[in-house]
């Protein structure tokens, strides 16, 4: 695939630059300098990074826009201030010029426009980094939408991923990232993502796989994908005329409430995610619409029925069954509060390391659990500051240094449920996900109940029980033998204090090789001064200076 040249020299030179600011700060000042200097104003550099990066993204288009939207979705491995920033950027970008998207769609489709459609708005009804859409009519009326990809789109793709991707050759050597993530999986899983975004087939398949999961419920719409004139690079669905899920007043004077949007949307991702899991990962307000059903109301004037209209299904999420499966789990457990359990289900699904002590995660889990569980964001936001202070000093330690990731393949799922939390809580400032969410998990313990049966859920722990018992015999066997023949291996549980004893022994090994480092270099110089060497003599005198101020900074 061709390369801009000239936009993939303006990227690097950008991630080049950043890469020097990242290199001083937080290598060579914090290293050789003052690590407290470094840290100093470390959160608003952070956000000025970002902010930056932001200002690239809507200038330039195209992927840049993607990643920023992506990058502010890993909240478990970018720091705040980052994701904070990254989270308002649009992808919004202005128009390309109809002629080279009218030649796109007629080469694509094989025919005149004319001949494809009845009637065919030419100016963009709305302009996304990697395509734009249309408002059109079929030969035999039906409103359609078309959504064509920009000309020459592949080309601007390929060029930003090879300059991202030069960019994470690099960053990922860093040690604080490398530790946290693993940059070179999430650049592979961006791309995918990416490209399967300018498969147009695959996104029609997707609506029509959202459209038979909700084909019984007449509370939300899905609209139909026109096969005939759609292709890789151009989408034709089925069009509704409906009020944007954030145009607030047209709700109100449609007679539409606006915490009944609010729950009803949630409940469709409910749905989605622990029933169908497959669900719609870009629940922005540009991808949700509610449309009025029926009569305006007379006696309440906030009592109009409606219905919830899904669009754009480039980006979807899947959960396969088993993850499925343990998904609901750990959402029947968390609202039973049963702690030791939910934080099973996530050792499952991978969102705890192996071998983790979690010990302190269980005493943090519920500590929030009596204290915050079932209140809406409104209650949250009016605890008294020193209660939140209080809470979080208690809790800083798990918060910043548990081993929590999140798996690739949940990535879009927090995503979905970050979009979510900010639209719904839009829409009713008391909304409260807990109360929602209720009803769908008790009616998947009682779906569960139902299809396995009491007697028959009894009987597979008895038999996992009995499987255990079986094993004890062979594995306490097996550990004595092991342990008289000195091949056991013991895991060591590594706590804080033990965490600070080797690093203050780090930090004393290092100072005692620096000291080395600066009497071998002094008395090396002053050798060679006396030698008649001067550079040579002159150069280890000031490398044993620089060592020197190392030393006393360093403290």
């Amino acid at each position: 695939m061709k390369i801009r040249r000239g936009r993939y020299l303006r990227i690097i030179w950008y991630f080049s630059r950043l890469l020097l600011s990242l290199l001083w700060w937080e290598f060579i000042l914090a290293r050789f300098v003052s690590r407290g200097l470094a840290q100093r104003g470390a959160s608003e550099r952070r956000r000025r990074w970002a902010a930056s990066f932001r200002a690239l993204a809507v200038e330039m288009g195209g992927v840049l826009i993607k990643l920023g939207q992506f990058l502010s979705s890993r909240a478990d491995v970018m720091p705040p201030e980052i994701t904070k920033e990254l989270a308002a950027l649009q992808d919004e970008v202005p128009p390309d010029p109809f002629p080279p998207v009218k030649q796109l769609i007629e080469e694509e489709l094989g025919a005149p426009i004319p001949r494809l459609f009845s009637r065919f708005v030419e100016e963009p009804q709305a302009g996304a980094s990697l395509g734009q859409t249309y408002y059109a009519w079929l030969p035999d009326g039906d409103p359609v939408i078309v959504k064509a990809q920009r000309p020459h789109i592949e080309e601007l793709v390929a060029t930003d991923l090879a300059a991202v991707g030069w960019a994470i050759g690099l960053i990922k050597w860093y040690p604080a990232l490398r530790r946290r993530v693993d940059l070179g999986a999430l650049f592979e899983e961006f791309t995918r993502i990416t490209y399967a975004e300018l498969d147009y087939i695959a996104e029609g398949r997707n609506a029509e796989e959202l459209r038979a999961n909700f084909a019984d419920n007449p509370d939300v719409f899905v609209p139909r994908t026109y096969w005939s004139h759609t292709s890789k690079r151009v989408l034709t669905l089925q069009r509704a005329d409906a009020i944007k899920v954030t145009d607030y007043e047209a709700l109100t004077a449609a007679g539409i409430d606006r915490t009944d949007v609010a729950e009803r949307v949630f409940g469709t991702y409910v749905q989605q995610m622990l029933i169908d899991g497959f669900f719609h990962a870009d629940p922005h307000p540009g991808n949700l619409f509610v449309e009025p059903r029926g009569p305006e109301p007379e006696d309440d004037p906030l009592s109009g029925d409606f219905v919830v209209t899904f669009v754009d299904f480039g980006m979807m999420g899947r959960i396969d069954p088993r993850e499925k499966a343990l998904f609901r789990d750990l959402a029947i457990h968390a609202f039973n509060r049963d702690v030791p359990a939910a934080i099973t289900d996530m050792k499952k699904l991978g969102f705890i390391l192996p071998g983790t002590d979690t010990r302190p995660l269980e005493r943090a889990l519920y500590i929030l659990i009596d204290r915050y569980y079932g209140l809406s964001v409104r209650e949250f936001a009016e605890i008294e500051i020193d209660e939140m202070l209080a809470m979080a000093y208690e809790l800083r330690d798990i918060i910043y240094e548990f081993p929590f990731q999140i798996p690739i393949d949940f990535v879009l799922l927090a995503r979905a449920l970050g979009i979510l939390e900010g639209l719904c809580v839009g829409l009713d400032p008391d909304f409260n996900g807990f109360t929602v969410a209720e009803p769908y998990v008790r009616q998947l313990m009682a779906m569960e109940l139902a299809e396995e049966g009491v007697s028959e859920r009894a009987m597979k722990e008895l038999q996992g029980l009995a499987t255990l018992l079986w094993r004890l015999p062979r594995e306490l066997d097996d550990f004595l033998s092991q342990a008289t023949r000195g091949e056991l291996e013991v895991g060591v549980v590594v706590t804080r204090e033990l965490e600070r004893l080797v690093g203050r022994l780090e930090r004393a090994i290092d100072r005692l090789i620096t000291v080395i480092a600066f009497a071998s270099f002094l008395m090396a110089g002053v050798v060679l001064l006396r030698q008649d060497l001067r550079i040579l003599g002159a150069s280890l005198l000031i490398i044993s200076f620089l060592t020197a101020m190392y030393l006393i900074f360093r403290r």
